[in-house]
């Protein structure tokens, strides 16, 4: 089956524009973060208790931290530009699931750093960010409620993969089905919305 030939150009100069360089950037780095952190916490909670499980864990959660901070300061930017719509054929059933998978992202993109930082807190354990910066305890410490807290941190990282093969599935079908430029703009490939 061949695919579809490429269509006609926008006609909305917005809608051919890329995301802004800040945006790039800090979509990219979250998302090498992201990927780290479940290589991370797959090796960490697989790794016999040793210095080497500590530090593990250590890295997982400083980077869980990083990730936050980012995200914060993603979304005050991501408020401050533009930006570029979906190309105009986009159908309202593809708007409506990209406004809300990209919002789910977001939330598990805090939530994900917030349940980690309940667990250490619930646990008792003392944490000092890239073995630094010292993080308050969010809670008293409470080993029920760190098993619940590491339970939901588990469901949402699962959660956190099938929305992520979405995100990257719905991509590549931009890409290489629909041949518009939803992936080349956040490549940085597009001219950038003034």
């Amino acid at each position: 089956m061949r695919p579809n030939p490429p269509s006609d150009p926008p006609t909305d100069a917005k809608a051919d524009a890329a995301w802004s360089a800040s945006i790039r950037l800090f979509h990219w780095l979250v998302a090498v973060l992201i990927f780290s952190q479940f290589a991370l916490g797959w090796l960490a909670v697989g790794w016999r208790l040793s210095p080497t499980k500590i530090n593990l864990f250590v890295w997982h959660k400083s980077i869980g931290m990083l990730i936050l901070a980012l995200v914060a300061v993603r979304l005050l930017n991501r408020l401050a530009r533009p930006t570029p719509p979906l190309p105009p054929d986009t159908p309202a059933w593809e708007r409506a699931a990209a406004r809300w998978s990209h919002a789910l992202l977001y939330v598990l993109m805090v939530a994900m750093p917030l349940t980690g930082w309940v667990v250490n807190s619930a646990a008792g354990i003392p944490f000092r960010i890239f073995w630094q910066f010292p993080l308050p305890a969010l809670i008293a410490p409470d080993k029920q409620v760190a098993e619940i807290a590491a339970l939901v941190h588990f469901a949402l990282g699962l959660a956190f993969v099938a929305l992520l093969v979405l995100h990257i599935g719905a991509a590549l079908r931009h890409h290489f089905i629909k041949r518009n430029n939803v992936l080349t703009r956040m490549l940085g490939t597009r001219r950038t919305v003034k």
